[in-house]
């Protein structure tokens, strides 16, 4: 019995690093062809700027579609049938882009790989918090979230140098291998899940979710914004250098979830999620109003440690009173929230832009958004009972 119980944490170690693992995989095929299907469209396929933003943009369709579906299914068969499954999917979507099916083939192709990324990402989310103690359970989600940023960040530079070394055909070669691999991974890692017996029909949406959710989406709001303005704002401004704000961004994210990615634990959710969302809003604020790259750049890392503290707190406050049987479904419903709010998100700050002749009106917009979710976990804190707002004590335990 000891040996066994010794043998747990090393097999959660290495299931939770398979899975990041997989989910890295998978990202590395979405990102390596994003520097070079613009080029591809209007080369080979001599196609316009219209058909590079549909093909670009067809991703997101299938991927907020996929999520909720993902969660379903991998409540029903298990989180592992749904990751092979979504890392499956995208390398049939690196297959089809060999077919000379034209511009069609190629928006085929880019549904599936939507679908198949969003079923990688939220299968996967459930099974590390399967894998994950209670009281780990926000920094090892924070820590799989982090898997996408490796992902997007590697991706687009090995696609770029395939293609210069090489061919498309090897760019596209590379985006069939990686999710390939990644299902061969994925078949060999245990899966703890045990599915219960369908007694009756099961909601694909969560309704515990949809609170978190919505404010994910608010949070969600400021990284278009920043995604989309941020270097035209400091150009406006005669500041320049928006390449190096948005860098300062995304590190403060990834350091922020290394350092304090058990905050959520440590505190509590809604607390944590809470101070996030109020810090969110005093970062873009911050870029709004600022006069100079130093107050820019200081805006830059709250808004990068609070949008990286956001999410894990919020995956705690959407699973926590779900049953272990619905947790797939939750998870798939909150992620859903994030495409919504960078796909409203653009539009949204773009028309602030449009109406408020400046790009600060974008951060502003964002800020305000962001206010609307602090506003909205406060209400849950205030109507929370006292054992639900509280975190729950810490209990020694391994990590996985």
């Amino acid at each position: 019995m000891a040996a066994r119980l010794a043998r747990r944490p090393a097999t959660a170690t290495a299931a939770f690093a398979g899975i990041f693992a997989v989910t890295v995989l998978g990202l590395l095929s979405v990102g390596a062809v994003i520097p070079v299907l613009p080029r591809y469209v209007k080369g080979p396929l001599g196609e316009g700027d219209v058909a590079v933003g549909f093909v670009v943009g067809a991703f997101a369709f299938t991927g907020l579609a996929a999520r909720p579906l993902a969660g379903h299914l991998a409540d029903l068969r298990g989180r592992r049938v749904a990751v092979v499954l979504g890392s499956s999917l995208a390398v049939l979507a690196g297959l089809l882009y060999f077919l000379p099916a034209g511009l069609p083939g190629l928006v085929l192709s880019r549904f599936a790989l939507g679908a198949g990324e969003g079923t990688v990402f939220t299968a996967g989310a459930a099974w590390v918090v399967d894998l994950a103690p209670v009281e780990r359970r926000g920094r090892m989600v924070g820590l799989y979230g982090l898997a996408v940023w490796t992902g997007l960040s590697l991706g687009p530079p090995i696609g770029d140098l395939l293609l210069q070394v090489g061919s498309y055909e090897l760019v596209w070669a590379f985006a069939t291998a990686a999710p390939l691999l990644g299902v061969l991974i994925a078949l060999r890692l245990p899966d703890p899940f045990t599915p219960a017996p369908r007694a009756e029909p099961r909601s694909l949406i969560a309704r515990e979710s949809l609170r978190p959710g919505i404010v994910l989406s608010l949070g969600v709001v400021g990284f278009a914004a920043i995604a989309a303005f941020i270097a035209l704002h400091l150009e406006e401004r005669g500041i320049g250098h928006g390449t190096l704000a948005f860098t300062v961004f995304a590190v403060s994210v990834v350091v922020t979830r290394l350092a304090g990615g058990d905050l959520p634990d440590r505190i509590g959710a809604a607390r944590c999620a809470l101070a996030a969302a109020a810090i969110e809003a005093i970062g873009l604020a911050v870029i709004a109003l600022s006069p100079s790259l130093a107050i820019t750049l200081l805006g830059a890392v709250a808004m990068g440690a609070a949008f990286s503290t956001l999410y894990p707190s919020l995956v705690l406050i959407a699973v926590e009173h779900v049953p272990e049987t619905r947790r797939g479904s939750a998870v798939g419903t909150f992620t859903a929230f994030f495409d919504v709010g960078v796909g409203l998100g653009g539009p949204l700050t773009g028309a602030a832009v449009a109406l408020g002749g400046d790009y600060s009106a974008a951060f502003w917009v964002a800020a305000g958004c962001a206010c609307a979710g602090a506003v909205a976990i406060a209400t849950r804190i205030r109507t929370a009972s006292p054992a639900q707002a509280e975190p729950a004590p810490s209990a020694p335990g391994p990590a996985p």
